[in-house]
């Protein structure tokens, strides 16, 4: 039996010898200690070692947590570590070869709790060398998302003392750690020296940057681990409400503590056709994994396909439609073709790749022939209804009009715009059949508008206008304003817009300061609860202006574009070049309506490791595991001091 249970049993003798109004209390007293090590073989922080079986005795049954990811052995292995427990034992078998003159650290986190209670037993790390001596500095800092500054958990953080540029592609690290749920890393067992340090997200085992795909962290930085006394202050709780004293702790300090890797995964600039397909019968679709200018060639191999197509293609040009124009090939279930686009082959160069495709729709021309005739059949019926009734009736079924979406009308901002999407491509739109008129007092006047077509898409259009506060507009189609290149036509629409009052909104000034930009543009960047951007405003002469706020809460954060084209860049390891700076500004902001505030913001006054507020953290941090103290709690509640107890039978 260990100590700590004879202290409970004299505790409990106490208890029933000394407070007679007081009954044994029920269920006994909780196994709340943790487990301890009693014997390592070889012998813990032993120097000179050969052998490569670790075995870890505790003083009680123990159970090991997710081995796999918890636990980390530095130097990193090749070939992965057999690790295992067994009733008291923790079993580790080390399949690489020892290297010499070299510590070897097993860092088993939070890992390891005893097998009843689950009481933690903390962060343990073993440690032994091959050498004459142990190795015992430590580094440590935090990897951050540089696109978003979330915590990045369970990537690997590594060392080299080869200080060149370009060893991260060729050596495994020397030493490594692994982040946690705050993506926090320690990096235990080093050497004095001169160091870099990097981050890998690494897919394939073998700790070298060598997939593109993989996340990284990387800078040129050098540092020199070093070490010196400190006091820090622990907290000791009486309970899990009540704190009981702050005890000064003498300790070493490892340093540098705060190293900040700010990771990304480079652009998938590798080019290939990831899918195609007929998904309508008046559509062939590429999908591309990466946008090239030069659009696919398609080639009818069974059919004319001279003029045969409208081409659609996004912004990024990754996803290609060629819209068939002949209702006759549009009727056809099978077209065959000669496809011919870029790719990249096996060298990384874009060579022309040629695919003969068979593009046949999912639903074939005799089921929709038949559902046409179901339509055609219910709209006879309705009408011959309306015959016996004695109503007016149709004799001739009328095509379907063109079914435009329309987003912006109803009630919007007077800096919104009307937007129309086509179900299809446009033949004919004729602008003068488009109506715009604003109400004043009670009369309605003709209101200008510009009308013009979406960059990168060529079935959305945006009509642009004036938008006065607190004004009611009616937008007015005539029939026929837009034909498709099938011959359908819109109907007339009538639509009622309000714009709203200027005491319906609040505005935003934000002053951003602490930026070494040089001539750089930076955008700062309003967030819903979310993490999603609700505007953004380029900043001129310091400050970023947002204006028609509505009262909510809100988030900011801004990034240093630095090739100017309005977006958040990543980085590239081999062009040397890191990501675009992101920052966050640390608190909620709070608009209401008729209210304008003014807020500065030095962008370097808060840690970037505590500058994403916590309410929009996607990577939450894991709960610390910690001793329930369950026996403290139960004596307070007895009205035993437990302290004094403690003390007294402390053996």
């Amino acid at each position: 039996m260990k100590k700590e249970k004879w202290f409970f049993v004299t505790l409990l003798l106490t208890m029933i010898v000394s407070c007679a109004r007081m009954g044994q209390p029920d269920g006994g007293w909780f196994d709340d200690t943790p487990p301890r090590v009693v014997s390592t073989n070889p012998v813990e922080k032993g120097t000179k070692v050969k052998s490569k079986k670790v075995t870890i005795t505790f003083d009680e049954f123990i159970k090991l947590e997710d081995a796999s990811n918890k636990v980390v052995v530095s130097p990193p292995q090749i070939e992965p570590a057999d690790i295992k427990s067994s009733g008291k034992n923790i079993i580790v078998e080390l399949n690489d070869s020892l290297k010499d003159n070299t510590t070897y650290t097993i860092d088993f986190s939070d890992a390891i709790s005893d097998n009843n209670e689950g009481n933690p037993m903390g962060n343990y790390t073993y440690s032994f060398s091959t050498g004459e001596r142990i190795d015992t500095f430590e580094v440590s800092g935090n990897v951050l998302d540089a696109s978003n500054l979330e915590p990045v958990k369970g990537i690997l953080v590594g060392l080299y003392d080869d200080l060149s540029d370009t060893v991260f592609a060729r050596k495994p690290f020397i030493r490594v750690s692994r982040t946690d749920s705050r993506g926090r890393f320690v990096i235990k067992g080093v050497a004095p020296g001169t160091y870099r340090v990097y981050a890998l997200q690494d897919a394939d085992g073998d700790y070298i940057y060598s997939q593109k795909s993989e996340m990284i962290a990387f800078n040129h930085e050098t540092f020199e681990p070093y070490a010196k006394p400190d006091v820090r202050q622990d907290t000791v709780w009486r309970d899990t409400l009540r704190i009981d004293s702050i005890a000064r702790v003498n300790y070493t300090h490892f340093y540098p503590d705060n190293i900040v890797l700010r990771a990304f995964a480079v652009k998938q600039t590798d080019r290939y056709l990831v899918k195609s397909d007929r998904s309508e019968p008046d559509r062939l679709n590429f999908f591309f994994s990466y946008g090239n200018d030069s659009l696919p060639k398609i080639k009818g191999l069974n059919f004319n396909s001279d003029s045969a197509f409208v081409v659609e293609s996004t912004l990024k040009k990754d996803t290609v439609t060629y819209w068939i124009k002949d209702t006759t090939l549009v009727n056809c279930d099978s077209l065959t073709i000669e496809a011919k686009y870029l790719m990249t082959d096996s060298t990384g160069t874009l060579v022309m790749q040629t695919d003969t495709l068979e593009m046949i729709p999912k639903m074939s021309y005799e089921k929709r022939m038949k559902q046409k005739m179901k339509d055609i059949e219910k709209w006879q019926k309705e009408q011959d209804k309306k015959k016996k009734r004695g109503e007016s009736y149709d004799s001739i079924m009328a095509p379907k009009p063109l079914e435009l979406q329309i987003t912006g009308n109803g009630k919007i901002t007077p800096e919104q715009n009307v937007f129309f999407t086509m179900p299809t491509p446009l033949a004919t739109c004729d602008t003068a059949k488009i109506h715009l008129y604003s109400k004043i007092d009670t009369l309605w006047y003709n209101a200008r508008f510009e009308w013009q077509q979406i960059e990168g898409n060529i079935r959305k259009y945006m009509l642009r206008a004036e938008w006065r506060p607190d004004v009611e507009y009616s937008l007015e189609l005539d029939s026929a304003a837009f034909i498709d290149i099938y011959g359908l036509a819109s109907a007339p629409r009538k639509e009622g817009i309000k714009v709203s009052s200027n005491d319906e909104f609040g505005s935003l000034i934000v002053n951003v300061s602490g930026l070494n930009a040089d001539s750089a543009t930076v955008i700062v960047q309003l967030l819903s609860s979310s993490d999603a951007v609700k505007k953004e405003a380029v900043v001129v002469d310091g400050a970023a202006e947002f204006y028609y706020l509505k009262a909510e809460k809100l988030y900011l954060r801004a990034f240093v574009d630095r090739n100017g084209n309005g977006i958040w860049d990543t980085g590239d390891y081999y062009a040397d070049l890191q990501p675009e700076e992101m920052y966050y500004y640390p608190k909620v902001v709070e608009t209401k309506e008729k209210w304008d505030i003014t807020i500065g913001w030095d962008v370097n006054a808060t840690p970037l490791t505590r500058q994403k507020p916590d309410a929009i953290k996607k990577q939450k941090s894991e709960k610390e595991k910690k001793l329930q103290n369950r026996n403290a709690e139960r004596a307070n509640k007895l009205g035993i001091d437990y302290k004094k107890v403690l003390n007294k039978h402390k053996l």
